[in-house]
């Protein structure tokens, strides 16, 4: 049974930081949202978790390994070196989707995205060290089969993008309501995706739905682990897999 524990972060009071005491350069926020992730990133990433930019202002990640010690370096970070600050809800369930509604509720709970008077909120709780599995976390890693011959080197890089993003946006949907997975766009044609214990089956059952919703075609390898690096490296291999034989979905373990 997986047990993913999911981060909330999110920018305190960012929308009205935005625009006061006059509206900002958008390139200068632009820059600010781009080096916010990728400190965060970086700073999840060395100890085995992994980060998505969703919207940067509400950044998502999976935290299995971090302590709640290591979210509160994350704020003091966060607040010696930039603008603004952050406010960080940590919870833990069966499904990712579990996890982060409970983890989004602590957040919303200390106080609107949009309170000036919300700084630098910590709440929630970590799985600890000696509960810790390696079955914990299951990552899948999906691309577009040929995304370089069909898309790339055919279509202008606008056009491109919008097939990508139409099989990502259909695969996000399903993997949601079907499974009750989280689903990122990480750049290029991929797709890593924080699964609850799916089957094969389940994963085939996605990726013909997408290819009859948007006829965009996907392979996937799937991993597991006891932090989202480990999991998502299994699936990175996986999914070497499947590039070399020509097989649509691999499953590390198996």
């Amino acid at each position: 049974m997986t047990n993913t524990q999911v981060t909330l972060v999110q920018i305190d009071n960012y929308g009205p930081w935005t625009v006061t005491p006059e509206p900002r350069r958008e390139a200068d926020l632009q820059t600010l949202q781009s080096r916010l992730y990728a400190d965060i990133s970086q700073f999840v990433g060395n100890r085995g978790g992994y980060t998505f930019f969703t919207r940067f202002d509400n950044i998502i990640a999976v935290t299995n390994g971090l302590s709640m010690d290591d979210h509160e370096l994350l704020q003091e970070s966060v607040g010696n070196r930039y603008p603004v600050t952050l406010s960080l809800g940590v919870a833990t369930g069966t499904t990712p989707v579990q996890a982060l509604a409970d983890a989004t509720a602590l957040v919303q709970e200390a106080g609107s995205a949009q309170d000036k008077s919300r700084r630098e909120c910590l709440d929630g709780r970590t799985i600890d060290d000696g509960h810790r599995t390696t079955d914990d976390v299951q990552i899948a890693h999906f691309d577009v089969i040929d995304a370089t011959g069909n898309y790339t080197d055919e279509l202008n890089a606008f056009d491109t993008f919008i097939e990508i993003e139409q099989g990502y946006a259909e695969l996000m949907r399903h993997m949601r309501h079907a499974h009750d997975s989280l689903s990122f766009f990480v750049g290029g044609d991929n797709i890593i995706v924080a699964c609850p214990d799916l089957t094969e089956g389940d994963y085939e059952d996605a990726i013909h739905h997408v290819e009859d919703a948007v006829d965009v075609e996907l392979q996937v390898g799937v991993g597991h682990g006891e932090n989202a690096h480990d999991a998502g490296f299994d699936a990175k291999h996986a999914l070497e897999t499947c590039r070399a034989d020509g097989t649509r979905v691999e499953l590390e373990w198996e």
